[in-house]
């Protein structure tokens, strides 16, 4: 009994309130024995004056007091048994009104529990059951959201090694079968799909570690224009053999920034090879920092592809691409990179976007890093 009592909210709501019930009417039986002699006592001499003349004996006055006492106490008895009448229908109603949204969000965290993250509980008023409700809607829906992305990862992941093993399958089974001829070209084409596949290896251990925060920053002051120099210098020879210009745009006097320097050259490094990737040749791609209030903000301009409007709040999703076929063509990354940059960069407190006026027209990218103050 008490072990159900205990596991039963309902129950223990129930027996509080006639608790708080049962405690006030003796409260009130106590405190009304105790101050009704006094009160009958005045009550009676204030009637004195208009009692003049009627016998008003000891005898009298004690059997008057007496049923008074008894008519009181009648009364308060009926009086009681009506309030806890009254009090078991006014628990059983409010316990039902408090255990009904609970055992609903306790329903649908079972069916949750059991893969179905579409389930939602209704939602009734603003108090602090309602408040819970939508909390718990928020954290369904987040759920929700959290599986759906483990699904398109796992989609995309086997679809990202497919593409380079169908091809390293197909070229080792032309070999065998003599269709193929056992020539530089063959095997280097063999060692390029096998390359992608190391690639795409460790971009996904990198991207892993990165979203789950285990990785070490070296926050430090550092020279953002040595840095965005030390990007330029890297990939200047590729910058020539596809004959694109590569400028730097610096403001004088750029204050240090806070940062990890390995990082912010890995995230403006993905930027810039971005740019060269997707911009024709005899394009430009340009390098900027510039200070805004307290953060310097480095930008990477280009005269590539562009981007269209409706791609732009999904170009740093995993493995999204504007145009998948033409990245596979171009020998295109894993398609994590953005996503990289965009956790690394947010990870020393700053931000990152993408501008793009349409197809064909360019592209700005652009993130922040805080200042030294």
């Amino acid at each position: 009994m008490m072990n159900n009592v205990r596991r039963r909210l309902g129950i223990k709501l129930f027996l509080s309130y006639l608790v708080v019930v049962f405690v006030g009417v003796i409260v009130l039986a106590i405190a009304s024995q105790f101050t009704l002699p006094g009160a009958f006592d005045r009550h009676m001499q204030g009637l004195g004056g208009g009692m003049m003349g009627v016998g008003r004996g000891p005898g009298m006055m004690s059997g008057v007091f007496n049923d008074f006492r008894a008519s009181f106490n009648e009364t308060l008895l009926y009086a009681a048994a009506a309030a806890l009448i009254v009090a078991v229908a006014v628990s059983i109603f409010f316990s039902r009104g408090v255990i009904a949204p609970l055992r609903a969000m306790t329903d649908a965290s079972q069916r949750i529990a059991a893969g179905h993250y579409d389930e939602r509980v209704q939602i009734n008023g603003d108090d602090e059951l309602a408040q819970l409700g939508m909390r718990f809607n928020q954290m369904a829906e987040k759920l929700e959201q959290v599986e759906s992305m483990r699904r398109r990862l796992i989609g995309d992941v086997s679809h990202e090694l497919r593409t380079p093993l169908t091809a390293i399958k197909g070229s080792m089974e032309g070999l065998m079968d003599g269709v193929l001829p056992a020539t530089h070209e063959t095997y280097q084409q063999i060692h390029t799909e096998a390359d992608r596949l190391n690639r795409l290896v460790d971009d996904l251990q990198e991207l892993s570690r990165v979203e789950a925060g285990s990785y070490h920053l070296d926050i430090k002051p550092i020279d953002i224009s040595s840095l965005v120099q030390t990007v330029a210098k890297r990939l200047a020879l590729q910058f020539e053999s596809k004959r694109i210009s590569l400028d730097l745009e610096l403001a004088p006097d750029l204050p240090r920034v806070q940062a990890d320097e390995d990082r912010a050259v890995q995230v403006l490094t993905n930027l810039v090879g971005n740019a060269l990737q997707y911009t024709p040749e005899n394009g430009k791609v340009s390098m900027s920092a510039t200070r805004l209030n307290d953060e310097v903000q480095i930008a990477v301009h280009d005269t590539g592809i562009g981007i269209p409007p409706q791609h732009l709040t999904h170009i740093f999703d995993r493995f999204y691409r504007v145009d998948k076929s033409r990245s596979r063509r171009a020998g295109g990354g894993s398609g994590i990179g953005l996503t990289i940059a965009r956790a690394l960069v947010e990870a020393q407190g700053g931000r990152i976007w993408v501008e793009s006026e349409g197809e064909g027209r360019g592209s700005i990218f652009a993130f922040t890093l805080k200042t030294v103050k």
